[in-house]
C-alpha cells in the first residue's frame, strides 16, 4: 500500500511474512532496506533471502555477459558473505531495490527514478506506443527518463523478461532506434502463435511497464578499418561457391583474399562452431571474426 502524497510506504515480504514501513519524500515501495531492518536474523530469515537459482526458461540463450546464471552466482556469493558475517547490510551493496517480477503489484513503482539500463538487474520502462506493421509484427516504443539515451554500440542487444502462466521467460532483442536516441528506444518484434514470450508481448499496451536489462554483445568494428567487402564486387560470370562449406574450401577462400579479412559469421550454433574452427585452421585470429 502506498500513498505518494504523504510519502508513506509499506513493504510486504512474502517469504519472511513481514511488514515494514518507512517515511520518505520519494517512493520506496518494496524497499529492500526496510525489509532487512525488520528481520530478526534467524536461520529462517536468512534462508528467505537466499537467491533462487534461475530456471532454464529464464536464460535467453543469447550468450549474455553477464548471463542470468552469472548474476545468480554473484548474488549467491554476496549472500554467503553476508550470512557468514551475520551482516544483512552487505546484501544492499550496489542494489537499493529488490528485483521484482513484472506480475508483482509493486513492480509498477520501479519507474523512471530507477530507469538506468543495467546488465545485472532488470529495469522497468513504460510502453509509450504500439504500432502494428504486419499481421504478426509490431513496433514498440519505450520511454526513457528525461533526455537520457541507451547509448548502444553496434551489434548490442538487450534482454526482455516476461511471465507466462507463472513461468519466467527471457529473450534477447536488438533495438531498431538510433543508439543515441534521446528519451526513447524502439524494438521491432515478430510474434509467433506458439511462442511463449509472444503470448506476453501481445498483451502490451500503452502505459504498461516492461522489464529490460543490458546491454550485451557488441561489434568490434573500427570505422574505416576495412575499406572493401571481399567477393561482393564479383560479377555473376565469375566463380562462386555452392554447397556445404568445409575446412578445405574455407582455406581456399581465405587464401584468395588480397589481405587478411574480417569475417562475419551468422547461423545455427553448429554452423557457427564449425566456421569458427575452420577459420582458425585457415589462420584467422579470434579478433578478426565476429559471431552473431
Amino acid at each position: 500500500m502506498h500513498n505518494t502524497q504523504e510519502g508513506f510506504c509499506q513493504s510486504f515480504s512474502k517469504n519472511a511474512g513481514l511488514v515494514s514501513t518507512c517515511r520518505s519524500l520519494s517512493c520506496c515501495f518494496w524497499c529492500r532496506t526496510c525489509v532487512l531492518q525488520a528481520m530478526s536474523g534467524s536461520e529462517q530469515d536468512w534462508l528467505s533471502l537466499r537467491p533462487r537459482e534461475p530456471s532454464p526458461s529464464q536464460c535467453c540463450g543469447g550468450g549474455c555477459k553477464p548471463c542470468i546464471y552469472d548474476v545468480y552466482e554473484k548474488e549467491l556469493a554476496q549472500w554467503e558473505r553476508a550470512k557468514a558475517k551475520q551482516d544483512k547490510s552487505l546484501l544492499t551493496e550496489k542494489r537499493e531495490q529488490v528485483d521484482l517480477p513484472p506480475s508483482h503489484p509493486g513492480a509498477c513503482a520501479l519507474m523512471s527514478s530507477n530507469s538506468v539500463l543495467n546488465p545485472d538487474t532488470f529495469t522497468a520502462f513504460s510502453v509509450s506506443s504500439v504500432e502494428q506493421l504486419t499481421e504478426d509484427t509490431y513496433q514498440y516504443k519505450f520511454e526513457l527518463p528525461g533526455n537520457s539515451s541507451l547509448q548502444l554500440s553496434l551489434g548490442q542487444h538487450i534482454v526482455l523478461r516476461g511471465v507466462v502462466n507463472g513461468l519466467e521467460v527471457q529473450r534477447a532483442y536488438t533495438p531498431i532506434s538510433p543508439g543515441n536516441a534521446e528519451g526513447y528506444f524502439e524494438v521491432l518484434i515478430k510474434c509467433y502463435e506458439a511462442g511463449l514470450m509472444s503470448q506476453y508481448i501481445k498483451t502490451w499496451k500503452k502505459g504498461d511497464m516492461v522489464f529490460w536489462r543490458g546491454p550485451f554483445g557488441g561489434f568490434p568494428y573500427q570505422p574505416n578499418k576495412e575499406t572493401s567487402l571481399e567477393k561482393l564486387p564479383w560479377s555473376y560470370q565469375e566463380n562462386t561457391y555452392t554447397g556445404r562449406l568445409n575446412e578445405d574450401l574455407m582455406k581456399t577462400i581465405i587464401n584468395s583474399c588480397r589481405r587478411r579479412p574480417f569475417v562475419l559469421i551468422c547461423g545455427s550454433s553448429a554452423f557457427n562452431e564449425d566456421m569458427t574452427r575452420y577459420l582458425k585452421a585457415a589462420g584467422i585470429e579470434e579478433n578478426s571474426c565476429f559471431v552473431f
